[in-house]
């Protein structure tokens, strides 16, 4: 659904708006909270669902999930202020988990089944029968029928039917999941397994109901704004082509002044960096000390490899992400400053909120959630005047936002560094894919090889703060990379800055 504006989006979007006026606007915030649900659901017919009033309430735990607050207890009444006035200050990480599922909200979906539809003809070649590996479908009647408890849902008969007459149906969110750590609580609905997840987000793009929400930090960054403290926003690549035509490169500094920022600097400065580091632990390490590198920049990715693949984990790069060196480059230059964070990723809330790096980045918001101040503000990019653009990064780091972007960033500088070195590159994109390209190398399939991971399909701009389609963005992006004044990583300014971020 990445792409296609829904009534979820739009209820998503209403929700980060109104957050984000009520912090500019300030007052009592208990109060204002308060009415918010019937101003984003008004009237007494309930459109989307069976009642307005559980349009309402799941638009109340929306709205505090927005602000960072916890769910409320479903056996307790709690008032949706609950909590509110603490949350009204300048820098407030959110308390874990970070990605949640609104019980009420969810629809308790099917977990996957295979069913056969009465668009079976009953045909005599019933070859969905004669590839069955359990012997789980007969013919009844003339029709296909499957025994569920046979059934391993392996989709054969699916691909064999010549009628297209049987359908795989699985749960949205736990399909999209890469990690399996979508069950069921006791009444069927989504239950996440926190020990497996690795907030990815994708589970909560892919739920049709709207029922996953993640949490964030729009009304604390505002407060920092308000309360006149240097917030420097330090955007991903994958901006590009995330809040329409009329945003160019050329616009979004004085359109992120508007908010209140003081400044905006590409975090493709920071790919830049991250892509020389692990060139030069890939030519250090590989194959002299490990058999393999993985790039990492996806803290999805990252931290599924350590958790599955605990093994292998020091194979993964040990280089920082681009996001911490722009921030640390950032508040090295200006030590007053706050640094937000904007881009694609709901990964790069846990990454920020790690304690490790709490004092380098102090906020992450999402693209979609800073659509929500561009609207709360009424900033119309239509009559922003063009300035001088973001270019002080190169090409190769600015394709750090698609899928292989990383990889082939890494093995652009190592040409340069070392013109002989031959680099063989593998890269898988979403975590199912990611885990089997780790199960290969841990078969020794992939040794000498550079690695790159997205936890997202597609890469950063199909993350789940995203707001375009993820292929005309990818398009889009490729020309910005091409109009970068630099090309390859080396030539960046800022390469001679690297060893006093560590």
């Amino acid at each position: 659904m990445r792409g296609i504006y829904t009534s979820v989006t739009d209820i998503r979007r209403k929700v980060f708006t109104e957050v984000a006026r009520m912090a500019y606007e300030g007052g009592d915030y208990a109060q204002k909270i308060a009415k918010l649900p019937y101003k984003i659901v008004p009237g007494e017919i309930a459109t989307l669902r069976e009642s307005v009033f559980l349009e309402r309430a799941i638009v109340e735990e929306r709205l505090r999930l927005a602000i960072g607050l916890p769910l409320r207890p479903m056996d307790e009444a709690l008032p949706v202020a609950d909590g509110i006035e603490a949350s009204a200050i300048d820098r407030k990480y959110y308390d874990p988990p970070l990605v949640n599922i609104i019980k009420f909200a969810c629809n308790a979906c099917p977990t996957k089944k295979v069913e056969v539809t009465n668009m079976c003809q009953g045909c005599l070649a019933h070859p969905c029968k004669e590839v069955c590996p359990k012997d789980a479908i007969t013919m009844v009647h003339g029709k296909s029928v499957i025994d569920q408890d046979k059934c391993i849902k392996c989709g054969r008969c699916v691909d064999a039917c010549p009628y297209n007459a049987i359908n795989k149906m699985e749960r949205p969110c736990a399909a999209a999941c890469g990690m399996n750590a979508i069950g069921n609580d006791e009444l069927g609905r989504a239950k996440i397994d926190y020990d497996k997840c690795v907030s990815c987000g994708m589970c909560l793009v892919n739920c049709p109901f709207g029922a996953i929400v993640d949490k964030g930090q729009i009304f604390q960054l505002i407060h920092s704004i308000k309360n006149n403290e240097p917030v420097i926003a330090i955007v991903a690549p994958a901006f590009i082509n995330q809040f329409g035509p009329d945003m160019t490169p050329g616009k979004i500094r004085p359109a992120m002044k508007q908010l209140g920022f003081q400044d905006v600097v590409e975090v493709a400065i920071g790919a830049d960096l991250c892509t020389l580091e692990e060139a030069k632990d890939f030519l250090e390490e590989v194959p002299a000390h490990k058999p393999f590198m993985a790039t990492s920049c996806c803290p999805s990715w990252s931290m599924m490899a350590k958790k599955l693949f605990p093994e292998l984990a020091e194979n993964i790069s040990m280089a920082m992400t681009p996001m911490v060196l722009t921030a640390r480059m950032v508040k090295k230059q200006h030590p007053e400053a706050k640094i937000a964070f904007i881009g694609p990723c709901a990964a790069k809330k846990l990454e920020a909120s790690r304690r490790t790096i709490r004092s380098d980045v102090d906020f992450v918001l999402t693209f979609e959630e800073l659509m929500g101040l561009f609207e709360a503000k009424e900033v119309s990019f239509v009559d922003l005047e063009e300035e001088a653009p973001l270019c002080e990064a190169s090409g190769d780091g600015r394709g750090f936002a698609v899928s292989g972007g990383v990889a082939s960033a890494v093995a652009n500088a190592i040409k340069q560094m070392e013109p002989g070195r031959e680099i063989k590159i593998a890269s898988a994109q979403g975590l199912a894919d990611c885990k089997k390209l780790l199960m290969m190398a841990k078969a020794g399939k992939y040794n000498g090889y550079l690695l790159e991971g997205m936890g997202c399909p597609g890469g950063c701009i199909a993350g789940a703060g995203t707001i375009a389609d993820p292929t005309k963005t990818a398009a889009i992006l490729a020309k910005y990379k091409k109009d970068a004044q630099l090309q390859n990583s080396t030539e960046s300014p800022y390469k001679s800055t690297l060893g006093s971020l560590d």
